[in-house]
């Protein structure tokens, strides 16, 4: 386990924090759980700020001083996923996601418009014609892998968080994760054309749920997630 965190500025979500996907993965990681983690978002992630990485209870918190940042604890396995969409089907979502002028963080690491393959994830997961959420397809790029050529855990909960969003809504009412719990069951490898998938779970107020998964294409889930996001309150005048 390291003493510090850092979450550099390529990795952002809203602009000025880390993107909450990959924040989360990136101390769940630290944890070298073999099942699922669950993961606490109790402040905007500084970026290019070192967090100390603290033992606590059964887990690990990242700590700005003595301000908690994220919070990781082992978590119960997730129910089974869903069945994937068709990657041919799912190729199609770009086609009705956010143009950059409609979306709301244009610049964040995962699903912003404006970063290019590389160096972000441009996941661009709309709307599905007979498929009751959001899908796109996502080939890793060498860069997110590791020394054994699979792709770091980080990532794949970079993946795993903006779909939950645009699968509830997320350009009608902005929103930012608060807790997301994972599991990986395989990291695939750079050059893999994968399915990625959200779904609505449910609408509390300004609490929403949902899941996504990372699926290969012959339908097997690689990693999924079950997330809760808050509803931004809107701007007064």
């Amino acid at each position: 386990m390291t003493d510090t965190i850092t979450i550099g500025s390529r990795f952002n979500g809203p602009p000025g924090s880390g993107n909450g996907g990959y924040s989360g993965g990136l101390l769940a990681k630290e944890m070298q759980a073999s099942g699922a983690v669950l993961v606490q978002l109790r402040a905007p992630p500084p970026l290019d700020t070192p967090l100390s990485v603290i033992t606590s209870d059964d887990g690990l918190d990242a700590m700005l001083g003595e301000t908690l940042i994220i919070k990781a604890r082992p978590a119960v396995p997730l129910n089974a996923a869903p069945e994937a969409p068709a990657q041919s089907l799912a190729a199609k979502g770009p086609e009705t996601f956010n143009s950059i002028e409609d979306h709301v963080f244009p610049a964040c690491f995962v699903c912003g418009p404006l970063r290019e393959p590389g160096d972000g994830l441009c996941l661009f997961t709309g709307r599905l014609e007979g498929y009751d959420g959001v899908g796109d397809l996502w080939t890793p790029d060498e860069s997110f892998c590791d020394e054994t050529g699979r792709v770091r855990a980080e990532f794949l909960w970079a993946a795993l968080d903006c779909p939950g969003a645009f699968a509830i809504g997320n350009q009608e009412n902005p929103m930012v994760l608060g807790q997301m719990t994972t599991q990986i069951s395989e990291r695939p490898k750079a050059g893999e054309t994968l399915t990625v998938a959200g779904w609505l779970n449910f609408h509390d107020g300004r609490k929403h749920g949902a899941g996504t998964a990372i699926y290969r294409a012959d339908g097997t889930c690689l990693a999924q997630s079950e997330q809760i996001w808050i509803e931004l309150k809107p701007k007064t005048a």
